[in-house]
């Protein structure tokens, strides 16, 4: 074949893959109108700005309680809901108003170019465009809504976009995927299995957790924003503090629906990606049984399985870790000892360290795990000059990745990662940490919080892992890499963010599962009386029977050595009841019992924009002694003016450990989860 023929060949399935693209996103311009174009034009009114144009219609409402209500205007502009009239001059203008769930009229007039933006209850943080599918040009009495709160238009369009540009990396290819062994691709589609399996059973049962409603708005806005072709500055305005990649992920799940549903279900299939990458990793390291054992061990490790239940940064934080090790220990394949061999794999390295920087800017601590494992493997006539091309090739390629994936930075990048540090430099309030409430705790934070959310099985097999690693002189070098991955994460303990136990340093979770899988394989070699399984299964059915004891408060799980949730709750060692998990459960049983107008008292909750209560029951009471029911959070490490005449009617608690409390002020008794 010629060298023309060879190109055009290689370059087909990128055509196709574009011209998919294109046809899908003609498809979605044609039979999706942007939101305003749904209403009705409307003739010029008193009040409207001068060279507006105005719309009227209806706006669902799908539930009560405080609407923040708003507009996106490059100009002047008025928007008029019911009887909420908000003004907006060049900028985002919001106002707050309760309403009953339904339909309510609405009115707009603006420039070119205007947005509505609002957050229906329970949500908070940087606003949403209000979808087209939650107006209609009809006023409310005659209205009708196809799937409220959607833009399922736009998501498939999304979705089009990637599956076919995916299609057209793995044709590419494809030969080296065909000469993966059997057996490695084998486990790594069992384990993918298992873990997606885990994380989607009772997906959302915790309930809505912190900063869930922050990227989901904020992606489900870029996702709009990249299908429609919008790059200016005013669309990439919403949750700048964090770079973008971990918000597409959750936009791509969250404009099916009007629920945090979809964007979860796209973190468990993420979490499982990297759970499965752990075989190929083991694979390389050691053997396949080794990776086998660390993507189970990985799939069933309750803090794994928690992160890939909720809409946040560490589930793609996993994966990037995971593809970043593994395509690191592919960069000297074939003995290849010419820069002209290795380009192409550390240019891939450099692609997977700029997505991870846009997962989450911490993520640069992966450069020098990744640089130190290229060199550690580099065959050794090379080794110095491995340096140098590392040098030069991957933080080249991982600042041009990070470059285009954020559009916000196609204009004054400098300026812009500027605000997006100044904003992100905030720590929040104080938190229980080893029997003190602190604002400040050490540097060994995370380590210490390592060593109590690991089930202590895990934490014995991973020590087995060590030692037989350090006992076999072959697999040293693979027990010094398997540590550098594992210490890489822990260099946030030089930051000023020491919180939120686990979150900032979930890859090292990843580390001590390959460490445990080489510990679970190794004594089945070694006791020859048992075969090579047997330990394997053992760890898996303790893990299993880990998750189903704390199962669906897994973010609260504590291992044995440290008393478990309850004694860790019991003597303020740790964060109990943190995120919001369990809220949920306490705020519905509020609105199964209280009657129409019951006053209900919130201020001990916190985060407090996850209280769902029913409309009638949103005023605001600042004296727990003028209210009906009062919601009590993560009790164990934070108090709340309780009156005496208070009765405790309902518990949420993982495994013994209270996350919220429900009193009702007056006679009652109370059901108990």
């Amino acid at each position: 074949m010629t060298g023309g023929a060879a190109l055009v060949r290689a370059a087909a399935p990128w055509v196709l893959a574009l011209v998919v693209c294109a046809v899908a996103l003609g498809l979605r311009a044609s039979c999706s109108p942007a939101p305003l174009e749904r209403l009705s034009p409307s003739a010029f009114a008193a009040g409207d700005p001068s060279g507006s144009r105005a719309y009227t219609g209806s706006l669902h409402l799908p539930r009560g309680g405080p609407y923040i209500l708003g507009l996106q205007a490059p100009g002047h502009a008025v928007l008029q809901v019911g009887a909420t009239r908000v003004m907006a001059n060049r900028n985002v203008a919001t106002t707050r108003v309760l309403l009953d769930a339904g339909v309510a009229p609405l009115r707009v007039a603006g420039p070119p170019g205007t947005r509505l933006v609002w957050h229906p209850p329970g949500r908070r943080g940087d606003l949403e465009y209000v979808p087209a599918s939650s107006l209609s040009p009809e006023p409310p009495e005659r209205a009708r809504f196809d799937a409220p709160g959607t833009a399922r238009a736009d998501a498939a369009a999304a979705w089009a976009v990637v599956l076919a540009l995916l299609g057209a990396l793995l044709y590419t290819l494809r030969t080296r995927i065909a000469r993966i062994p059997g057996s490695v691709l084998l486990g790594a589609g069992a384990v993918f299995a298992l873990a997606l399996l885990v994380r989607v059973v009772d997906l959302g049962a915790a309930g809505q957790t912190w900063d869930e409603d922050v990227y989901w708005s904020s992606g489900r806005n870029y996702i709009q924003n990249l299908v429609r072709g919008d790059v200016s500055d005013a669309a990439w305005v919403w949750n700048y503090e964090h770079p973008p990649v971990s918000k597409y992920l959750a936009g791509l799940g969250g404009l099916w629906q009007d629920g945090y549903g979809g964007a979860r279900a796209v973190s468990a299939l993420v979490m499982a990606l990297a759970c499965a990458t752990l075989v190929a990793i083991g694979a390389r390291l050691d053997r396949t049984a080794t990776g086998v054992a660390a993507g189970v061990v990985a799939a069933l490790t309750p803090h794994l399985v928690a992160h890939g239940q909720i809409v946040g940064h560490e589930a793609p934080t996993a994966l990037v870790w995971a593809v970043a090790w593994w395509v690191s220990l592919r960069v000297w394949d074939g003995n290849a000892a010419s820069f002209r061999a290795v380009l192409p794999r550390l240019a891939v390295c450099g692609v997977v360290l700029g997505v991870a920087i846009m997962v989450r800017y911490v993520n640069v601590l992966l450069a020098p795990a990744m640089g130190l494992t290229i060199v550690l493997r580099a065959p050794a006539a090379v080794r110095l000059k491995a340096v140098a091309w590392g040098l030069v090739v991957i933080p080249l390629v991982a600042v041009v990745t990070a470059f285009v994936l954020w559009p916000r930075l196609w204009s004054s990048p400098l300026t812009h990662l500027d605000s997006s540090w100044a904003k992100l430099k905030g720590t929040h309030s104080g938190e229980p940490f080893l029997g003190t409430i602190t604002k400040t705790p050490p540097r060994h934070y995370f380590l210490v919080y390592l060593g109590a959310t690991a089930p202590l099985g895990l934490l014995v097999a991973s020590l087995g892992g060590v030692a037989a690693w350090v006992r076999a002189r072959e697999r040293r070098v693979a027990l010094v890499i398997a540590l550098l991955w594992f210490a890489a994460p822990l260099g946030v303990m030089f930051s000023p963010v020491r919180q939120d136990g686990i979150r900032y340093v979930i890859p090292c979770l990843l580390a001590l599962a390959l460490l445990a899988g080489a510990g679970a394989v190794a004594l089945g070699e070694r006791v020859r009386r048992i075969r090579l399984g047997v330990p394997i299964a053992v760890l898996a059915l303790y893990l299993a029977v880990t998750c189903w004891r704390i199962h669906p408060y897994y973010l609260d799980y504590y291992g044995e050595h440290v008393g478990g949730p309850a004694a860790v709750a019991r003597a303020k060692r740790f964060e109990v009841g943190w995120w919001g998990e369990g809220l949920e459960a306490a705020i519905a049983y509020v609105n199964r019992h209280a009657a129409p107008g019951d006053r209900v008292h919130r201020e001990c909750v916190e985060p407090g924009h996850l209280t769902w209560f029913r409309g009638d029951l949103w005023e605001t009471v600042r004296d727990p002694r003028q209210a009906r029911w009062i919601v009590h959070y993560h009790p164990s490490w934070s108090g709340c003016p309780i009156p005496p005449e208070a009765t405790r009617v309902y518990t949420v608690s993982a495994q013994g450990a209270p996350l919220a409390h429900v009193y009702k002020v007056g006679s009652g008794q109370g059901e108990q989860p």
